[in-house]
């Protein structure tokens, strides 16, 4: 028998579930929590979430709700109230004009990505991915039976695609393109006027453009411009996970075209009903935590220098100064050409919990790890000495 579900009489799962690789960063971090809850001393550095609560707005609002309030249903597009603060912060970063009508509050940039799928495309297109990049956008298109077609970059390029890539995108025949920036695992960002000609280059070609702005905010030298700026037909996905330090509350919203509002909104109401109330009254709150969230972000800034100085000290120097979120990309070729397996064995040897690079690049991720910095400061830097002593030892 082939299958383990037919073992048990159960009907066989459809090819493209069968399809979906593990998130391997999720099972690193099993992995570590279980090595703590058995008293390891772990420093985690695998997931990327922040190690601070939400800002104490956030907190005081949702407190005041759970005690007055019933909590029920909302629209499934979100709370008008939320929608329309989140239209009025586009305008304060930006200085771009979006109606609340265009805002679609998700469960979750997660959630924001099935959704714009599914608006998007039909069943079979192929939709264009940088790699590396943030493994579940391949994992959402198969499940969805959709096509990753996947564009190799390069750190000489800042890991960014060019507008070559996106004319052979369109001669392949793909949908569109997502771009991250800043890019999660590498930290970097399309620069100066790549964003544009990148937009530029896909409504010249036609194509659908998805920017995946959730680590926005979060930016060290020059601020991240949304696709906003540059493309009225961009779709924006956007989360209150990173910068505002709110991953487990799991509320993120999408921009988009006023042309697609009804029909995302009918999606959402038959796949979640709506994002959660308290979680959507908690964002609400979250706006007026801005101080705080910037002295996160200095934290954040802090880390990145201290392990920008020390790891190139241990042996891995081949790292680009990341321009924003929370991660360094680190070569390991010199060591190893299994990342997954120098992972593993960090963990056990070290207690730091890393990604290996394979979970965003099946290529050519087997030469690389992803670090988070978003830890403590003191965690960061106990983290650099015990990998500055272990790869001597290699």
């Amino acid at each position: 028998m082939s299958d383990k579900s037919e073992r048990h009489g159960l009907p066989r799962p459809l090819a493209q579930t069968r399809a979906i690789d593990p998130f391997i960063v999720m099972d690193v971090m099993g992995e570590a929590n279980r090595r703590e809850a058995g008293g390891e001393d772990i420093i985690h550095m695998e997931v990327g979430q922040p190690a601070t609560p939400a800002p104490r707005a956030a907190r005081e609002r949702a407190q005041r709700a759970l005690a007055a309030e019933r909590l029920g249903y909302t629209e499934a597009l979100g709370l008008p109230a939320l929608r329309e603060r989140i239209a009025g912060y586009m305008t304060e970063r930006y200085g771009v004009r979006v109606g609340p009508e265009r805002v679609v509050v998700t469960a979750g940039s997660s959630a924001g990505f099935v959704l714009a799928f599914l608006a998007l495309l039909e069943h079979g297109d192929a939709f264009g991915l940088p790699s590396p990049g943030y493994p579940c956008y391949r994992q959402i298109l198969k499940a969805l039976g959709l096509r990753p077609h996947l564009i190799e970059t390069s750190g000489q390029g800042r890991w960014m695609p060019t507008a070559a890539d996106i004319e052979r995108l369109a001669a392949d025949g793909a949908a569109g393109l997502l771009l991250a920036s800043p890019n999660n695992p590498t930290g970097t960002m399309a620069l100066g006027p790549r964003l544009a000609e990148l937009a530029q280059a896909c409504e010249r070609q036609k194509l659908w453009l998805i920017s995946d702005e959730i680590y926005h905010g979060l930016e060290y030298d020059a601020p991240a411009e949304t696709a906003l700026q540059h493309s009225e037909a961009a779709i924006v996905v956007n989360s209150f996970s990173k910068y505002f330090s709110m991953t487990g509350w799991r509320i993120g919203w999408l921009v988009v075209p006023e042309a697609l509002t009804r029909t995302i909104e009918r999606l959402a109401q038959n796949l979640y009903i709506s994002p959660p109330a308290i979680s959507q009254i908690a964002a609400l709150g979250a706006f007026d935590g801005l101080d705080e969230l910037e002295e996160i972000k200095s934290r954040y800034a802090r880390n990145r220098a201290m392990l920008l100085e020390e790891l190139p000290r241990a042996g891995l120097e081949s790292i680009l100064p990341a321009d924003g979120a929370f991660y360094l990309y680190a070569d390991i070729s010199r060591y190893t050409g299994d990342s997954a397996a120098f992972a593993k064995t960090m963990l056990r040897e070290t207690g730091v919990a890393v990604t290996p690079g394979i979970d965003f690049d099946p290529d050519r991720g087997n030469s690389y790890l992803r670090l988070c910095y978003a830890g403590a400061e003191h965690d960061m830097r106990e983290a650099a000495r015990r990998i500055a002593a272990w790869l001597k030892a290699q």
